[in-house]
């Protein structure tokens, strides 16, 4: 082969996506999770803990898992989890709903971090 066609050619490859660039991008979305929701949240289906467990949340009414003793105001919340909703309150949980009883946390400043961690929760399984 021609010097000229191989360096096309190898170049070209680095346009294809990687098997390797989803599984990072779950990973990082994991990562993101776990320094900032773990240690209250699961997302394993009906592992409640301190916080309730966070499986399938994006399309969930807030406030809904069962056996889970959420605060009068999460109960109450006329909130549908979708993405923007979810990382408005990733971001700054009281604005979304006030006195949800998450304290001491106080939110993800990280767009970036946030974006993972949504990411990670709309992930097949989660």
């Amino acid at each position: 082969m021609r010097p000229a066609l191989i360096v096309a050619i190898c170049g070209m490859t680095g346009l294809l996506p990687s098997p390797g660039r989803a599984q990072d991008a779950g990973a990082s979305g994991e990562q993101a999770f776990n320094n900032s929701c773990r240690t209250c949240h699961t997302v394993k289906d009906g592992d409640n803990r301190v916080g309730p467990h966070l499986h399938g949340i994006i399309g969930r009414k807030a406030g809904s898992v069962e056996k889970f003793p959420y605060s009068g105001p999460m109960k109450s919340a006329d909130i549908v989890w979708d993405e923007s909703t979810l990382t408005r309150f990733i971001e700054d949980p009281d604005a979304v709903v006030s006195g949800n009883g998450m304290k001491p946390y106080t939110g993800v400043r990280s767009a970036e971090d946030r974006a993972k961690i949504v990411a990670f929760l709309k992930s097949p399984g989660k």
